[in-house]
Order: C-alpha cells, then sequence, then structure tokens
C-alpha cells in the first residue's frame, strides 16, 4: 500500500491492484485523480470535494466510481455516485475501504452540522472533519491538525483518543510555512515519536 499527499485534506492509495483517492478538494493537486479506480468523499465542503474538477475528470474517465454521504448530491448535482454510510465497506483496489462515523465536528452552534464520513483503509484511518474514534484498531492516523473547527488541544486529544502508532498531519492547507511549523513543533513535544510529517507530493509505504 503506497500513500501520497496530494495536498490539504487528499490522498492517494496505489496498491498492485488499483488506485483510489479520498477527498479531492479545490486546495488539492487535481493529478491525484489520474487513472484512479475509485474517489471517497467524507463530506460536502469544497476543501474536500472539488465538483468541478469530479466532473471533468468523469468525462475522461466514466468508469471511475464516485462514494460518499447522501449530503454530496448537493454539490455533485447529477453526477453519479454512490451512497455509504458508518459499517459500510467497499472492495477496491484489491482492499476494503471501510466507513466510519455520521457527523462533522461542530463549526460554531450558528452552523448547521453537515454530514462527514471518515475511512479505514487497511488500518489507516482518514476521518475527514470529525474527531471520530473507529471501534476497530488504527495504525496509521491521517490527522487534522488545523481548521475553524478545531483548536490544537483538540486535535491532540483527538490523536491520544485513537492512539494509533503513526500519526501523519492533514488539513493543513489554510497554515502559512511558518504556521505549519509552529503546529508542527507544538504535535512533535505533545505526541512524540508517533507525529511524522508527509509533504506534499511525498509517497510513503505504509
Amino acid at each position: 500500500m503506497r500513500l501520497t499527499k496530494f495536498g490539504h485534506s487528499c490522498v492517494r492509495f496505489d496498491t498492485d491492484d488499483g488506485a483510489f483517492v479520498i477527498d479531492p478538494g479545490v486546495f488539492s493537486d487535481p493529478a491525484a485523480l489520474d487513472s484512479v479506480d475509485a474517489v471517497f468523499i467524507t463530506h460536502q465542503h469544497p476543501d474536500h470535494c472539488n465538483d468541478p474538477e469530479l466532473r471533468r475528470v468523469l468525462e475522461d474517465q466514466p468508469e471511475m466510481a464516485v462514494y460518499g454521504p447522501e449530503s454530496l448530491a448537493k454539490v455533485l448535482g447529477g453526477v453519479p455516485f454512490t451512497v455509504v454510510s458508518a459499517g459500510d465497506a467497499v472492495p477496491v483496489a484489491g482492499t476494503e475501504v471501510r466507513v466510519v462515523g455520521r457527523h462533522h465536528a461542530v463549526v460554531h452552534p450558528d452552523i448547521p452540522v453537515v454530514p462527514n464520513v471518515g475511512y479505514l483503509v487497511d488500518g489507516i484511518f482518514h476521518p475527514g472533519d470529525a474527531f471520530t474514534v473507529p471501534d476497530l484498531p488504527v495504525r496509521v492516523l491521517l490527522a487534522p491538525v488545523s481548521a475553524p473547527w478545531m483548536k490544537l488541544a483538540e486535535c491532540v486529544d483527538f490523536i491520544r483518543a485513537v492512539d494509533a502508532p503513526v500519526v501523519h498531519p492533514i488539513h493543513d492547507a489554510i497554515l502559512s510555512d511558518e504556521g505549519i511549523a509552529i503546529v508542527d513543533r507544538n504535535l512533535v513535544n505533545l505526541i512524540g515519536e508517533p507525529f511524522q510529517r508527509i509533504d506534499v507530493g511525498v509517497t510513503v509505504t505504509l
């Protein structure tokens, strides 16, 4: 299993049997979608779902499958996709993507909470915009580290609750280089050895 970070919350999984992407949003490199079998979207916000780009790619790759919560219909319109919810398991690229969670974290009481699902792939967990702790073991956590819906203390508490031996940060496009350095320094001090940054465009084997 090879994982490549394509910016913000977007990661691509490549196996010997195929490839798929989670959360190709407006802050991520569209190259993530090249020749993939499937796209998994956690929720409808544009930093996780770049619907114009998805439409463009589907014109060239109509066999590409798209999965996500039912509320995606609000932004995808007539684009065909398969609705998934907590408890589902989707076979793809020689592995299985398990669906975990139901709701986006609260941004503010005045802002409605939208559906959000996380995806667990061979022990690698992408939570989307939520603090969902899976019932199944997690060997690698893709942890959101900066967002309007979280503060650093909540990020640390979430990482500790999941208790994965490896933590790679995601959801960081709104940070400057200086901001990333501050967040990383604090997480290294508070989390320690499990925290390992993957730079955009870098591939790791998991």
